[in-house]
């Protein structure tokens, strides 16, 4: 997989008081905008495109701020992180997921042993984390895309404000309940990726990695008729709400996914705080699997290994360019990127790769 040039994403003063920019979590292409999202605010981005005369993306512009909680109830408040994971755009929706993942406080330099083996006991709940969103866009004046609270009939709703969000459908399940009272960092259930697919969403864990398979949960949210401005899961498999595919990505875990057609690229990094590897795998006719699913490594493609750093440079969400030429071209952006990746400007460089 070849890196084939670098291209900004400018942020505003806010975000980069934020750190929004440096801790990028997710990306989806949306005509001529990339929506972005990072894990440290409660917000979306939105950023636009500027060509060149052959048609390839040269750098973006006109960043814009959507606050989700002028557009969702938030069950913690406007102030508290939703964590935010993945992106997916599909027949006029937005949607955001959180990470639905625990937390374990953090060791901090200068502090005493006894304050660190208590915090290394801390483990917290936030609930913004807990979230999936939809919110309705539109096409503004200017001809861009527009995330707004309501238009005509369809309403921004979210799942996950009253027990019902998608860890509590995993509550019973054999494979994944065991690791929903565990820390993400811990091999815990962690959200990583959002792919929408008709009226499904595929959704990646980083983890729990099960004795090497990694795991996507499959779901059909829809409104809930009794409130507009919430979801619910409908049936999946019968009357089950949701399924589970079992993905052998050789003991890495899904840190993103983006479809294409009907196949799902995947973003695959380590489930624990490890640098690499990391690479990107092809689950052929993934959108067209009509039961819970086995995927031997046989069946999936590799399609290459994306660069990383010792301690940065780590890559978390990837999105299809539509640019003219031969092969596929994905725009790939790193949390917690190297100093060579920060711009004079307030911006980050992303990459864009090509594939045969």
């Amino acid at each position: 997989m070849i890196v084939e040039r670098r291209v900004e994403l400018p942020f505003g003063h806010e975000s980069r008081e934020a750190e929004t920019h440096t801790n990028l979590s997710a990306i989806r292409q949306d005509g001529p905008c990339l929506w972005a999202a990072g894990d440290e605010t409660a917000t979306v981005e939105r950023l636009t495109a500027v060509t060149g005369p052959d048609g390839r993306v040269t750098g973006y512009e006109g960043h814009v701020t959507v606050a989700l909680a002028d557009l969702i109830p938030l069950p913690a408040g406007p102030d508290e992180e939703a964590d935010i994971e993945g992106l997916g755009r599909a027949d006029g929706w937005l949607w955001a997921i959180g990470s639905h993942s625990l937390k374990r406080k953090k060791i901090k330099d200068g502090q005493s042993a006894a304050k660190s083996r208590k915090r290394l006991a801390t483990v917290v709940r936030e609930d913004n984390r807990f979230i999936l969103a939809r919110i309705p866009l539109v096409t503004g004046a200017d001809g861009l895309p527009r995330a707004v609270r309501e238009d005509g009939g369809r309403t921004a709703a979210v799942l996950g404000l009253n027990g019902d969000s998608i860890t509590d459908l995993l509550a019973g399940d054999p494979h994944l309940a065991p690791f929903l009272h565990l820390p993400g960092k811990d091999n815990g259930v962690d959200i990583e990726g959002v792919a929408v697919h008709g009226d499904r969403l595929y959704i990646g864990l980083r983890g729990p990695v099960l004795r090497g398979w990694a795991v996507l949960v499959e779901i059909r949210p829809g409104p809930d008729p009794d409130d507009p401005r919430r979801l619910r899961a409908l049936p999946v498999d019968g009357g089950a709400r949701y399924r589970t595919h079992f993905l052998d990505l050789g003991g890495l875990g899904v840190r993103d996914l983006c479809p294409h057609g009907d196949d799902l690229l995947i973003l695959t990094g380590p489930s624990m705080d490890l640098d690499g590897p990391v690479r990107v795998v092809r689950w052929r006719g993934a959108a067209k699997a009509d039961a819970p699913e086995i995927v031997h490594a046989g069946d999936l493609e590799v399609l290459g290994d994306l660069p990383y750093g010792d301690g940065d440079d780590h890559a978390e969400g990837i999105a299809v360019l539509a640019e003219p030429g031969p092969g596929l071209r994905l725009l790939v952006v790193y949390d917690s990127p190297s100093p060579d990746r920060l711009t004079a400007g307030g911006g980050v460089l992303a990459d864009v790769v090509h594939l045969p």
